[in-house]
């Protein structure tokens, strides 16, 4: 009985121990989109390989799409609990900085940078295209420009997200107009004809697309990818267009109300690395923003010819007109 009673108390020490042991620990908030933590999404590996390395705990809250991610940080201002943003985009760089957000991450440009983007407050940690993704047995033959898409002589069914609350969406709305221009509203108005529906965010469209309730899905041209390594399927293909496709680089910051820069900065640095920048590539099915060994299922898909992109001091003094042009045109 002693040595029962003993060894129950041993075990209720180590168990108090531990629990007083990480409550100690500092704690690291990181805001994010709702994929990063997604079952097939790269965070649970990236927490728990930082948390073994940082003597910190890593949590990650997740609030929908980037664009919901800035917003929610503006609401709470200097009342928020995120010491690090990610998943913000190059689109939605000078919003940031307009509502003055975050510090300089002072973290040094790699010298194996895998694209040319770089920026002070914003470190990027990977990229891709926008492009609309089909199955290759549904679409025979596939349109080879965003012409022939909004055109749409075939009658393809369209399935793409929502601009004020998702990256992609927005992507999208750049994309079109970078394209398309001052026609940009007719363009809309074509699109509108054959939108199954616009979704708040990316998940919901490409799980309806996947059910088979549209011909395409606005996604990236590395979607293919996942398929491929997660399903050994090949049906899925992007339609690579003759105008181009428009660029997205993904990217975390340091918030300025952050009681813990240090770790952020120690957190920024973390996914730099090789090991890291690989999840990226395999969970996260982007680009690498550094040049590393990645899956050979992207020798295996659809490449971009063409990179388009508006400068972010453009995107911010024109978003909102631009936002207003899609509702309009949508609606008639």
């Amino acid at each position: 009985m002693f040595r029962k009673n003993f060894l129950l108390s041993v075990i209720f020490s180590l168990s108090l121990f531990s629990q007083l042991a990480n409550a100690e620990l500092p704690t690291l908030t990181v805001y994010s989109y709702n994929s990063f933590m997604s079952q097939w999404g790269p965070g649970e590996v990236i927490k728990k390989g930082f948390e073994a390395q940082c003597n910190c705990q890593l949590d990650v809250v997740t609030l929908g799409d980037g664009v919901s991610v800035l917003n929610r940080i503006r609401l709470e201002g200097d009342k928020t609990n995120a010491d690090v943003i990610l998943g913000l985009d190059n689109n939605l760089l000078e919003q940031a900085k307009q509502a003055n957000l975050l510090i300089p991450h002072q973290i040094a440009k790699p010298d194996n940078l895998n694209t040319n983007w770089w920026d002070d407050s914003f470190m990027p940690y990977d990229f891709g295209y926008f492009a609309f993704i089909y199955n290759i047995d549904k679409v025979k033959n596939p349109p080879h420009s965003l012409h022939e898409l909004v055109d749409n002589k075939a009658g393809w069914k369209i399935i793409y997200q929502d601009p004020r609350t998702s990256t992609p969406g927005l992507g999208l709305l750049f994309w079109m107009k970078k394209v398309y221009g001052d026609n940009a509203a007719n363009a809309w108005q074509q699109v509108a004809k054959n939108t199954v529906t616009v979704t708040k965010g990316w998940s919901e469209a490409y799980g309806m697309f996947l059910k088979g309730e549209a011909d395409f899905v606005l996604s990236y041209n590395t979607s293919p990818v996942a398929h491929i390594m997660n399903e050994n399927d090949r049906h899925y293909q992007a339609a690579i267009f003759d105008e181009g496709h428009y660029r997205q680089v993904e990217v975390a910051g340091i918030i300025k109300y952050s009681q813990e820069v240090d770790l952020a900065r120690q957190f920024l640095r973390y996914l730099l690395t090789p090991e890291v920048q690989r999840q990226f590539a395999e969970k996260n099915v982007m680009y690498p923003i550094i040049k590393t060994d990645i899956p050979n299922a992207f020798a295996q898909i659809n490449s971009v010819n063409r990179s388009l992109e508006f400068k972010p001091e453009e995107i911010e003094k024109h978003q909102k007109a631009w936002i207003r042009e899609w509702q309009s045109a949508i609606s008639k």
